[in-house]
């Protein structure tokens, strides 16, 4: 492949799905400069209006939309339409969310005349996506965006320019000017040179820890650039005293499983009680052995698919052998049957004897599982990580669940449900190394623009009443 184009391959046959040339930063930022400010002028109803278009386009393509994301990222055709019904979803969302955090407002002033707050876009934001959500997740910063009054150029992960390709193609179909949303295809080099750019005002970012420090560390002296990061995590889930095994199992077989493991949300480590370990591990283990692990469009449906390409495939199997060498016993080895593809099973580890436990994003079906005989040890074990997107504590009683959700550091703390799957309706980020304290999801409102106070009258009116002479 040149350095001028971008192929996408199809993570469960390896075929090629699409081609296209890498696209000019340069001229992407010219066009969303010389554009942005009449879409900026357009009666918010107008926007918002559009969006609704947008989400309509996105139905009549629905189907064509899902298989794209299923060929593209390897993930069951059925998770793929959930991802097309979000993208949906989020535009009357992102239109409460605008009216909530940012709508006008009118202060008392009393004498002072009156007080306002408005909101102003940006101007060009760079929306870079990653690979997992290829639609849903750059959707959930595009559109609160565009209904704020910013031009949009989205970068796609250079695994999942198809799935952009479809999406940006609904945007321009429902009459949103094309200078407004732009597809700049590429890979690090492009989204680097977006990044930095003059004429970009914002980086709305989500992917890797790694490359999100590394735009935060490029951006530290350009206080002027918005930086939005939502990056990955190593998501800890508690099980305490409970009765309810199977349901324990279900919930941390869907926290960190579905995808294929590929969400930063999924749970990484596994906390439990050591009177409750035999019968939760065999339990768990028992259900991830019954997963179909399959191609998006296999009958029977599969619960997971293949992870998002070989490199992916093979840095899991490395990681895996290196707990293993490490100190860690495996309860379920994670299996990888085609060398030529990359499908793996779920794999279970139990890492309680390991001396030094890597704090690392593990992005795929891997669970590490560690005992523990105190609920304050499990607490400490869940805080144990520079991560602090997802926790989620399964079992305990209310007294046990307030301890949990006081002292677990992370931006999503959820009781008797998985660490994945959040409202679309609440915010979503994380502390530590997971974000940077810039919630998206409903939040996403407040970073797409900016407050302006002013202070307001009709004809100018004042006095001096201290430290003037006489006339």
């Amino acid at each position: 492949m040149s350095q001028s184009e971008i192929i996408s391959y199809e993570p469960a046959t390896g075929v090629e799905l699409w081609r296209g040339n890498v696209g000019d930063v340069d001229q992407a930022v010219d066009q969303a400069c010389r554009a942005w400010p009449a879409w900026a002028a357009q009666p918010l109803a107008t926007r918002m209006e559009l969006l609704r278009r947008f989400a309509n386009e996105v139905r009549k393509d629905a189907e064509l939309l899902a298989t794209t994301i299923a060929r593209e990222t390897g993930k069951p055709v059925w998770e793929a339409r959930t991802e097309v019904e979000n993208v949906v979803a989020r535009v009357e969302v992102a239109i409460r969310a605008c009216a909530e955090r940012a709508g006008q407002r009118k202060l008392d002033s009393a004498l002072q005349g009156a007080a306002a707050v408005r909101h102003k876009p940006h101007g060009v934001l760079a929306v870079l996506g990653p690979f997992n959500f290829p639609a849903h997740l750059p959707a959930g910063h595009i559109i609160p965006g565009l209904i704020a009054g910013n031009a949009i150029i989205f970068k796609p992960s250079e695994k999942a320019p198809a799935t952009a390709e479809a999406l940006v193609r609904c945007f321009h179909r429902a009459g949103i000017p094309d200078g407004v949303v732009q597809l700049v295809i590429g890979g690090p080099d492009e989204g680097q040179a977006l990044a930095l750019h003059d004429g970009v005002n914002g980086v709305l970012f989500t992917g890797s820890a790694h490359t999100g420090i590394a735009i935060n560390r490029r951006l530290a002296a350009k206080p002027e650039k918005l930086v939005t990061l939502e990056l990955g995590g190593n998501n800890p889930i508690v099980v305490w005293d409970t009765p309810k095994i199977d349901d324990a199992a279900m919930l941390i077989v869907q926290s960190a499983f579905t995808t294929a493991g590929q969400r930063c949300t999924s749970a990484r480590r596994l906390i439990v009680k050591s009177a409750l370990y035999d019968p939760l591990v065999e339990a768990v283990k028992d259900l991830a052995d019954r997963i179909i692990v399959g191609a998006p469009f296999d009958d029977p449906a599969p619960f997971m698919g293949p992870v998002i390409d070989n490199a992916a495939a093979d840095g899991l199997t490395e990681s895996f052998l290196y707990l293993l060498s490490h100190g860690g016993k495996a309860i379920k080895h994670l299996v990888r049957a085609d060398e030529s593809l990359p499908f793996l099973t779920p794999a279970i580890i139990d890492t309680t004897g390991m001396k030094e436990r890597p704090d690392v994003e593990l992005f795929g079906p891997i669970l590490q599982v560690i005992r523990v005989d105190e609920f304050d040890q499990a607490i400490t074990e869940a805080n144990a990580t520079r991560f602090g997107l997802s926790a989620a504590l399964i079992g305990g009683n209310p007294n046990d669940y307030n301890r949990f959700w006081a002292n677990v550091r992370a931006g999503v703390v959820n009781w008797n449900r998985p660490t994945i799957g959040s409202s679309l309706s609440a915010p979503f980020g994380g502390i530590g190394i997971s974000g940077n304290h810039r919630a998206t999801g409903y939040y996403a409102a407040d970073y797409c623009a900016y407050p302006v106070t002013s202070a307001e009258m009709e004809q100018p009116r004042a006095q001096i009443g201290v430290g003037l002479r006489d006339r």
